[in-house]
């Protein structure tokens, strides 16, 4: 069974360099393979054990399973994150959004005056990529994030641990957040965003493996989760207050629109790494 005949077996369902990525990256974090290692032909020394998980593991990638659920683990502005199958796995786009949040928050202070904690809720937490992110790279950030899936909430709450942030989490539908005393600074959301009909163009590692309430909205409603999260933001964000918001690039117009309705103001479009103009900033004036 030689790297060669592992990668082979992916072919199906992604193209040569990706299959050759994924399997590099199984042998190096799961059983300890370095590239040199790899090449030169030790996965025939693993043992019998080893060989056997390998096996199994090969199997679910075979049925097109993600590599991050098939090692529980995912990648995320250099940092690793728990995943499973009841969460989104993290993508790099979302670490533009972050850089983004975190380059605007952190702006100089008076060391001897330090700010008053800055107060930010993620909205669709999932694996909770966003909000540890923040709490670690923000300073004085004090996070809340919710989400709709009590099990989205276990993995948020073990990536927590495990960077060791306090956040703190809300089983709440974005849909329907409840009314609250306190007021944010900041709202962020990256929230399903993908159309029904779209479903034909994804990869089936994506269709048949991550969580539909994570990613897709009605092909009539594809701004339901925008509105409600923005009309929300009005009335809980603080005066000049900001609202970061990831969306599907087709709609981002839309989106824009909706803002200037509801009476945002100061409204700013960036691209992703990949040049789709994919994040939107509107401040609560």
């Amino acid at each position: 069974m030689s790297y060669t005949d592992l990668y082979q077996r992916l072919l199906p369902h992604y193209p040569p360099h990706e299959a050759q990525a994924i399997v590099r990256l199984l042998l190096e974090e799961k059983f300890g393979l370095s590239p040199a290692d790899i090449y030169s032909g030790k996965v025939n020394e693993l043992s019998a054990e080893a060989t056997t998980e390998l096996e199994k593991m090969m199997c679910r990638l075979e049925n097109a399973e993600p590599i991050q659920y098939v090692l529980g683990m995912a990648t995320f502005c250099h940092r690793s994150f728990f995943v499973s199958p009841a969460v989104l796995i993290p993508r790099p786009e979302t670490e533009v959004l972050c850089q983004w949040i975190t380059s605007d928050l952190n702006q100089p202070f008076c060391a001897l005056h330090p700010p008053i904690p800055t107060e930010i809720l993620d909205i669709g937490t999932g694996s909770g990529c966003i909000a540890i992110t923040l709490a670690l790279d923000v300073f004085n950030a004090s996070v809340t994030a919710c989400d709709l899936s009590g099990d989205a909430l276990l993995v948020a709450r073990k990536n927590a641990i495990a960077h060791n942030v306090t956040i703190n989490f809300q089983l709440n539908d974005a849909l329907n957040m409840p009314s609250v005393d306190k007021q944010y600074d900041l709202i962020v959301s990256n929230p399903p965003y993908i159309c029904e009909q779209e479903k034909t163009e994804m990869q089936p590692n994506v269709l048949h493996h991550e969580p539909h309430t994570a990613l897709f909205v009605p092909d009539d409603d594809p701004l339901r989760f925008y509105l409600a999260i923005a009309t929300y933001g009005r009335t809980t964000l603080t005066k000049g207050g900001s609202l970061y918001f990831e969306t599907n690039p087709q709609y981002i117009h839309e989106v824009e629109s909706m803002l200037s309705a509801l009476g945002y103001r100061l409204i700013e479009k960036r691209n992703d790494q990949f040049g789709k103009l994919r994040f939107i900033k509107a401040q609560n004036l």
